[in-house]
């Protein structure tokens, strides 16, 4: 990377979701009251017209939403930070995650516990060119996005102007993903989708131990790079103690984890498959371009069971109903701890939203999933394309550390402290 670039300090970057605590303020208590009533309509909508798993989807990915805006709890960070200077605490956040995940996700998937009777399958997907290609492409894409898929909802939800684009092209992005879909899984060799648990013989306990001692290889490994390259540590971020905290300042990495682990595996025996996030995109995409005329049903990623969930409204696709809480939730999150505020567009932002948009919703189609559906969705679920999505992404995300200050966007170097 040229020497002449001007960075600017990770912690100097201005972001609603990374300013400091202020106090809440009469219209941020306006704003709480707004989305109360909006959380309100939408439930009391989806009780009487959609079916009963669907408001509890809703108050899930509120909860999702607001855990994630208060935890600051990002993919897209992770990684760069681990792989600009080598601080891995976020990463080993991600690997506790994924830790309480699996441990919650192998009893339910070995026996298919639901709370509707849907059962509870995961997200195995499989090995190919299209998975390669597209976890390379997102973790570009969501390094000149500013977010990855949960980032860019819970960044919406808190007032980041640029994820507004970030969004809106992410949705483009799936949308032509979704039309070059049997290219990509059909026409290019590919391999069968491969389960620790169910192809190798391991058993859904062999399966555990397994996943915790790779999650545990991941952390120390993150630790002998840390120390190596005696990695800046992560600044504080303002917070606040005591019953305050759950509405005010940042909750502990590490809480969060466990938090969005447990939501996870709720969500899973709600809906009988784990969160995921693109999926929806496809569809809100697919349905503008039926709009304007154009014959998406004839594709080919709208064949078989697709088909119904296209024809239906938007409010019936239970990711829908997640992404609409997640925001919702970053929402009131935002504004209850007086941070909601609208940030300014540069030239150089609203570029790399596009692209980075582009690169995510497209990537996240090839690959069957995102940071949520095939990171940690998938590892979840003990398949192997999501270990394979990760080392990808990473990858990605290092080509995108070159790319990063063409844009006027920051990466962090070793003097920096990290937010």
């Amino acid at each position: 990377m040229s020497t002449s670039t001007k960075v600017q300090p990770v912690s100097e970057v201005k972001d609603p979701v990374e300013t400091k605590h202020t106090d809440l303020n009469k219209s941020q208590t306006k704003l709480i009251i707004g989305a109360l009533v909006v959380t309100a309509v939408l439930m009391v909508y989806l009780m009487m017209t959609q079916a009963a798993m669907q408001p509890v989807l809703l108050l899930l990915g509120l909860l999702l939403g607001y855990t994630l805006f208060h935890a600051r709890f990002g993919f897209t960070s992770a990684f760069r930070r681990f792989m600009s200077v080598g601080n891995g605490k976020a990463l080993r956040s991600h690997m506790v995650m994924l830790a309480v995940a699996v441990t919650l996700f192998a009893p339910i998937l070995a026996f298919g516990l639901s709370f509707f009777g849907t059962g509870a399958s995961g997200y195995v997907a499989p090995l190919g060119i299209s998975l390669l290609v597209g976890s390379f492409m997102f973790g570009i894409g969501m390094q000149l996005g500013g977010g990855c898929a949960s980032g860019t909802l819970y960044a919406v939800g808190g007032g980041r102007t640029v994820m507004f684009v970030t969004l809106l092209f992410f949705i483009v992005g799936s949308t032509i993903g979704a039309a070059h879909f049997p290219f990509w899984t059909q026409d290019l060799p590919s391999m069968e989708p491969v389960s620790l648990a169910t192809t190798t013989g391991l058993g859904y306990g062999g399966a555990w131990a397994l996943s915790i001692a790779l999650f545990g290889l991941v952390a120390w490994i993150t630790l002998v790079i840390e120390r190596r390259k005696s990695a800046p540590k992560m600044a504080p971020v303002p917070t606040t103690k005591g019953w305050k905290r759950i509405f005010r300042g940042s909750w502990p990495l590490f809480a969060a984890a466990i938090a969005l682990a447990v939501l996870n595996a709720l969500t899973l025996m709600t809906r009988g498959a784990p969160w995921g996030v693109t999926s929806a995109f496809a569809l809100w995409g697919s349905k503008a371009a039926a709009f304007m005329g154009i014959d998406v049903a004839s594709w080919g990623y709208w064949q078989g069971a697709n088909a119904a969930v296209l024809e239906s409204s938007i409010f019936a696709d239970s990711t829908t109903v997640l992404n609409l809480g997640v925001i919702i939730g970053a929402f009131i999150a935002s504004a209850a701890g007086g941070l909601f505020k609208f940030s300014k567009l540069t030239k150089g932002n609203v570029t790399a939203a596009i692209i980075g948009g582009l690169f995510m919703g497209y990537g996240a189609r090839l690959a069957f999933g995102c940071n949520i559906g095939a990171y940690f969705g998938g590892i979840s679920s003990f398949s192997l394309h999501g270990y394979i999505w990760g080392i990808l992404a990473l990858a990605g995300t290092f080509v995108a550390l070159y790319l990063r200050p063409l844009f006027g966007l920051s990466v962090p170097k070793s003097k920096d402290s990290l937010c």
